[in-house]
């Protein structure tokens, strides 16, 4: 199953007989105003979403509370299936998630949305490529009516993709190949705007996710991002993971490599979690380390 779905092939999905369900996950790494601030995923989703879409809070419900384990570490499970049963996600029943799109943080909602979805067992998880902002232009129509869905019946079943831990993600900078999703600055530790320490994993590879999109928000087409990271040294024969701040834009790296056809891994703690252990190692610079 492809992972992503353009708009103008999702408009003539939702004409059909068996429509997919849409969740709308539209969040800001940073939203106007600073840290801290109300979050506008909510109140853009009320000013007009796609036809019938779901509104899904990532930060209540696509992640749990921050603390050792990142800044966005996994929901608790029983959180998530009520979230999804109440956006009425079936597990025989296709879904497609998206976000505003645009932006430097397009895209990584959604993807986060489908690695949870997909990571939880749900077997047909789709992202709208470019998302809202693709869907407009491609003349979607959208809607400001709430809509109340029939409950859905969805139980998270963990497992349906590879997840890392700190130490897992450690073994396999050694061994394999671990991606540094997030800009490169950050990478080589010359800044550090949210997390404690600045830098990166030993042995991860610098590899940002803003590498992996067009300016209009779109993924590259799959034979261009094979190509990209094939010069990383992530193949289909590779032992390959990934990480990222906090594990959104990780999620998005992850999305990137699967229409690549690469199977990755994900380090959902990422940095937030690895920078907050005093006893973790630390690399700068330019080289993996």
């Amino acid at each position: 199953m492809n992972a992503i779905v353009s708009a103008t092939e999702l408009l003539a999905e939702l004409a059909g007989p068996q429509p997919p369900l849409l969740l709308d996950v539209r969040w800001q790494l940073t939203p106007p105003g600073g840290r801290g601030a109300t979050p506008t995923g909510r109140v853009d989703y009320e000013r007009g979403h796609l036809p019938g879409a779901v509104f899904v809070d990532l930060e209540a419900e696509l992640a749990g509370p921050p603390g050792d384990a990142g800044r966005h570490p996994l929901p608790d499970l029983e959180v998530f299936g009520t979230a999804m049963r109440r956006a009425g996600v079936r597990a025989q029943r296709a879904v497609v998630v998206y976000d505003g799109g645009a932006g430097p943080s397009g895209g990584w909602a959604a993807a986060r949305a489908w690695w949870l979805l997909r990571w939880a067992g749900h077997p047909s998880v789709r992202v709208l490529d470019g998302g809202l902002a693709a869907w407009t232009a491609a003349d979607g129509p959208t809607e400001t009516a709430i809509p109340s869905p029939a409950a859905g019946d969805f139980t998270p079943r963990p497992g349906g993709l590879p997840l890392l831990d700190a130490d897992g993600a450690a073994g396999l900078a050694r061994r394999g190949l671990l991606l540094d999703a997030r800009a490169g600055d950050r990478y080589r530790g010359e800044v550090e705007p949210i997390d404690p320490v600045a830098g990166h994993i030993p042995g991860a590879v610098s590899a940002p996710t803003s590498e992996n999109v067009t300016e209009d928000g779109r993924l590259r087409p799959a034979a261009e991002l094979a190509e990209r990271f094939a010069a990383l040294g992530a193949t289909e024969a590779a032992e390959v993971g990934v990480y990222c701040g906090s594990g959104v834009s990780g999620a998005h790296q992850a999305l990137a490599l699967a229409v690549a056809g690469v199977p990755a891994a994900l380090y959902v703690g990422s940095w937030s979690e690895w920078s907050g252990d005093a006893s973790r190692p630390v690399a700068t610079g330019a080289e993996p380390g």
